[in-house]
């Protein structure tokens, strides 16, 4: 294990650190983390992951936290996206030009969709259900919140002739 940064996010800190055996990144919470002497062979520093260790901090610990996932296609360029969204929110990834996904979370499907709406750009979302089921709910709602209620209709007429 190479040690990087050690990060404060989320009311706790955390170590970025380089992981020989994995050839990939990896994220320890410091206070489960047990110092051991001597601390090991030299090593050189390497570039922070994603090039901002808060960020990739940000990224993984919260994602960690969520209840739910989603992954949706946004409508408009990754770069324009990522100006909107907070590490905390989602990991933003390009498609091409004008498409990119966005791999978000929440501990609720109304939280998700609050994110997704602020977004200010046209988005897809395919899964999971029951985003989808919740997002079309949500749909129908403002749809039906736009619209003057009908006025009410004239009363029945009664027949004068019974049972008819």
């Amino acid at each position: 294990m190479e040690p990087q940064r050690v990060v404060s996010w989320g009311r706790r800190w955390y170590l970025v650190a380089w992981d020989i055996d994995r050839d990939d990144w990896r994220l320890f919470r410091v206070d489960r983390l047990t110092p051991r002497s001597p601390a090991g062979a030299r090593f050189a520093p390497r570039e922070d992951p994603e090039g901002d260790a808060a960020r990739y901090v940000a990224g993984k610990a919260s994602a960690a936290a969520w209840r739910h996932r989603a992954r949706v296609t946004v409508h408009a360029p990754a770069a324009a996206v990522l100006e909107r969204v907070n590490p905390a929110v989602g990991v933003v990834e390009p498609v091409d030009a004008g498409t990119c996904v966005l791999e978000t979370g929440a501990d609720s499907l109304d939280s998700i969709a609050v994110h997704l709406g602020m977004l200010g750009y046209e988005f897809t979302v395919t899964g999971p259900p029951e985003l989808v089921a919740h997002l079309e709910e949500l749909a129908g709602r403002y749809a039906r919140s736009t619209r003057p209620p009908s006025p009410p209709g004239p009363a029945p007429q009664k027949s004068p002739f019974p049972g008819r």
